[in-house]
């Protein structure tokens, strides 16, 4: 069974591990990330030497990396959270690793790996979307990861859903993570706290009172409890993303949506109210059949076993 290794370049470590052709990691490695954006590279490559020396037949390494990936999967263009412009990674791991190589955006390492072999596999057409601090995604289409012609498609997180709507640091304004995200979250129940503090009095006490540094976990926790304003948080979250998604839905036409991303993990408290949100923005109604809405189920190890997969292709 050919090995690989798979890559997850991350703004503040890097996780490495060797996969089998069924998306198992064999062995792993975790280095933090370097300041220096030529250390990253070096860092990089020492993850994949070590794994290498413990299975010396892997074949190839696929490298996720967060950022603008081109087409030839080859050069970093942008990556502003490790500071790589037009940073040549695969032909730099290659020549100080011995190992041919593939670059791919982090998040479309993870949509391919929940297509692979996570809540996606068997469906040919999916979509995931990661909400975490922002929202990020990628797209499966017919079997084939879809990256646009220059290479860099799938940045769903900056679609416009409200004209001069709040501040991205995109640079633009009224991007879709502004309004579906887990910043977006801590905004509304931090709103909602000082506005309202007898309605606000679980989230307030779960973090001592204080509105302004309420946290995701805060809202989580009092939402699980049944707290009406906690819900009402999620339930506003839960509207943009079935907005968008509705919007993704017109232009692709997925058999599948896949939550994923940090506030995923709160199941079915999210899940519910999207897939609710999602049908009723769904253009077409009753009378367009509806892509399912699942959570995803490749966890942390999606990055690596999606990156390792696609090195197959080398």
């Amino acid at each position: 069974m050919a090995l690989t290794i798979g890559v997850d370049v991350g703004g503040t470590k890097i996780a490495a591990g060797v996969v089998d052709e069924a998306g198992e990691i064999l062995a792993r490695t975790r280095v933090p990330t370097p300041a220096d954006p030529q250390w990253a590279v070096d860092a990089i490559a020492q993850a994949v030497r070590e794994l290498k020396e413990q299975y010396p037949d892997v074949t190839a390494a696929g490298i996720g990396a967060p950022g603008f990936v081109d087409r030839e999967r080859s050069t970093v263009i942008f990556a502003p959270n490790i500071d790589w412009e037009d940073e040549p990674l695969r032909g730099r791991v290659e020549e100080l690793t011995g190992l041919p190589a593939v670059v791919e955006n982090d998040a479309n390492c993870a949509a391919w790996a929940e297509y692979r072999f996570g809540a996606a596999a068997g469906y040919s057409d999916m979509v995931l979307i990661t909400v975490g601090t922002g929202i990020g995604g990628g797209l499966v289409l017919d079997g084939r990861l879809h990256r646009g012609r220059f290479g860099v498609a799938g940045e769903i997180g900056h679609l416009n859903m409200v004209p001069d709507g709040l501040p991205c640091g995109c640079g633009g304004r009224g991007c879709w993570e502004q309004y579906g995200s887990g910043r977006a979250l801590r905004r509304y129940g931090r709103e909602r706290a000082a506005e309202d503090s007898v309605r606000g009095k679980r989230m307030l006490e779960l973090n001592d009172g204080v509105a302004e540094t309420i946290r995701g976990i805060h809202i989580t926790q009092a939402a699980e409890e049944g707290d009406p304003l906690a819900l009402e948080c999620y339930a506003e979250l839960a509207d943009w993303l079935g907005r968008g998604m509705a919007d993704l839905a017109a232009l692709f036409d997925p058999a599948v949506f896949v939550l994923g991303g940090g506030v995923s993990d709160s199941g079915r408290l999210l899940l519910d109210p999207v897939a609710k949100a999602f049908e009723h923005y769904l253009t077409g109604g009753v009378h367009r059949p509806r892509a399912e809405v699942v959570l995803a189920s490749t966890g942390s190890a999606a990055g690596i076993a999606g990156a390792a997969d696609l090195a197959r292709t080398v």
